[in-house]
């Protein structure tokens, strides 16, 4: 690290994902980008792929030479498409370095389980034990002694952070556990593909993976993990539940909708109070009240999660509702605010931008 700052590396910078993450890092204080790769884009300079980058990054795409990232970086990002990422995240965390994954390779603890999801062996399971998962409203103290940070996927953000207490609490019946998630075509990734054509994702809202879609597994994980003992069960699947994700026509952004039975009544006040406690000092985390203010576009360009909870005593059901920009808390901004933990940087540093309206 030379003159107070932390010299990283963007593994896959050309994608929605590679370029929010860059555009967070040019204005991050502690940090100098000193590589970036992409392997369409070799020999370009960023400015060119990311035209609103002009002025702020002034480097040239490269290809990935793991000798070379591992001599100029203390730290690496990667914003590989899943299954890339498992062997460049190995070769990094043998050299020593600071690695942050923002692919599904290591979110997973089980590498059976990966396997079925990915279809893929995992051949680093080793690792796998290793990895902390990159949720901070969770895993903050174990993040912060980690060398490897899996970040977590966008869906899972939102559906975990808007279930976390209930689930904690004790207050739901897991086996009830339906989530209705929305999110935007950036959300797919920047390789073309039919169904994000313009004009067919225009005016449109598609189902699709229905009850098959890979973020599934993350969420059953980890709120399996926060069950209260009594309760909670070996498998990662001893909870399963309703996973339902949807294309909707707008740039960034996800609105994520779940529904649980309630163990026992409880009022919106009563729930609302468990919510602030729970995220008590959660600088990213803002309690709605009102549910016409939980909206992605309230969240656009930010590291932010709103969220509202509401009790339904008619059903004796708890309606959360959680919308995150899935590019920046569901993705890059996590990632940075997960470096920010690592490197004992303050956790908001980079990040504490309003978003952008309307």
């Amino acid at each position: 690290m030379k003159n107070n700052c932390l010299n990283v590396a963007v593994l896959g910078g050309s994608g929605y994902t590679g370029g929010e993450l860059l555009r967070i890092l040019t204005q991050h204080p502690r940090v100098q980008i000193t590589i970036v790769t992409a392997d369409k884009s070799v020999g370009l300079p960023v400015n060119q792929v990311f035209p609103h980058l002009e002025s702020f990054c002034g480097l040239t795409f490269e290809s990935i030479d793991l000798a070379r990232i591992t001599k100029l970086a203390d730290l690496v990002f990667l914003a590989l498409p899943h299954t890339r990422s498992m062997e460049l995240v190995a070769q990094c965390y043998k050299k020593k370095k600071h690695v942050i994954d923002l692919s599904a390779d290591y979110r997973l603890h089980d590498p059976q389980v990966y396997e079925q999801w990915y279809n893929t062996a995992h051949t680093h399971a080793s690792l796998l034990k290793k990895a902390v998962y990159g949720l901070p409203e969770l895993h903050r103290s174990r993040m912060a002694k980690a060398t490897l940070i899996a970040v977590p996927g966008c869906y899972p953000t939102a559906a975990i952070l808007q279930l976390a207490p209930l689930v904690a609490k004790g207050l739901i019946r897991l086996d009830s556990i339906i989530i209705d998630a929305k999110s935007g075509v950036s959300g797919a990734g920047r390789s073309p593909a039919l169904t994000y054509h313009f004009p067919e994702a225009h005016e449109s809202v598609l189902a699709y993976k229905i009850g098959a879609h890979r973020h599934t597994p993350e969420i059953e994980q980890e709120l399996n993990g926060l069950a209260p003992r009594p309760i909670r069960k070996q498998s990662p699947h001893a909870f399963p539940l309703l996973f339902s994700p949807h294309l909707v026509p707008m740039n960034r952004g996800i609105l994520s909708t779940a529904y649980a039975r309630l163990r026992q009544p409880l009022h919106t006040t009563d729930l609302q109070n468990v919510y602030r406690s729970f995220y008590k000092d959660e600088r990213f985390i803002r309690l709605r009240t009102d549910s016409t203010t939980i909206s992605p576009n309230h969240v656009r360009g930010t590291n932010f999660c709103d969220l509202g909870i509401f009790a339904d005593p008619r059903t004796h059901s708890v309606i959360t509702v959680s919308a995150i920009d899935n590019l920046v808390k569901g993705a890059a901004g996590q990632a940075v605010q997960a470096m920010n933990i690592l490197m004992g940087f303050p956790e908001g540093t980079g990040l504490t931008s309003p978003g952008a309206f309307p």
